[in-house]
């Protein structure tokens, strides 16, 4: 259980982001981002004494941003122990997968007409190719979400949004339990760049072929590393 803030970056430097009006809504989007980025680890008790020190809100307020964090299936609540970061079972990453696979096909096959609005997947291609430059792997895993948060974003659907931020933040637990994230995300940079130059281009359907095999070989893969880290127990921290 986390007991002290480090010395930098810690929790609170997030209180700024809670304006005047502290909301169970924005306690929750700080926490999301958070465990996304792996400051709260699967399995981790979050302590409610802390957190609502840290972030400068009431018992209720963060009681309730947990219950919304649970509705998203990011966090479990265990009966007279307490909230916990939800470890996800093979059979979810599974099922993250099959949910995707629906979701950003269907995207890239309704686009229509070229040209398609690019610029949010061309960053994140260049910002994952940069990373992978720095050997900053964990840079990699992010670009490689903003690639798909992006790409689903090209539906203009804030409901297909809200959709796939929820599920990429799921996905992010089965991937910060991986001891080497340089071997999953690495190789999808040179087929994420093939996807944006198809869209490029205005080939959609050569771009979903690309992707639906891209998910399948990910969901392998991860499915792979990830049951044999159920099964020891090797949690990477």
């Amino acid at each position: 259980m986390r007991t002290t803030e480090p010395e930098g970056g810690g929790l609170a430097d997030d209180r700024p982001l809670l304006g005047r009006t502290s909301t169970a809504e924005r306690v929750a989007d700080i926490l999301r981002t958070r465990i996304a980025d792996g400051y709260f680890q699967p399995g981790e008790r979050l302590s409610e004494d802390s957190i609502g020190k840290a972030l400068g809100v009431s018992r209720n307020t963060l009681r309730e941003a947990f219950r919304l964090l649970t509705h998203e299936r990011l966090l479990v609540h265990q009966l007279n122990r307490g909230v916990f970061v939800r470890v996800l079972a093979v059979e979810d990453v599974e099922d993250i997968y099959r949910i995707r696979r629906l979701i950003e096909c269907a995207v890239v096959r309704g686009l229509g007409a070229p040209p398609f609005p690019l610029g949010g997947l061309d960053r994140a291609v260049g910002d994952g190719e940069r990373a992978a430059d720095r050997r900053e792997w964990k840079g990699v895993a992010t670009a490689n979400i903003h690639f798909h948060r992006e790409l689903a974003a090209l539906a203009d659907s804030p409901r297909t949004d809200e959709l796939m931020r929820g599920i990429l933040a799921e996905l992010r637990l089965a991937f910060h339990v991986v001891a080497d994230p340089r071997r999953l995300h690495a190789p999808y940079l040179v087929r994420n760049r093939q996807i944006l130059e198809c869209l490029r281009e205005g080939d959609s359907a050569a771009g979903e072929r690309l992707l639906a095999a891209y998910l399948d070989d990910s969901r392998t893969q991860l499915v792979e590393v990830y049951a044999g880290h159920i099964e020891t127990g090797n949690w990477a921290t």
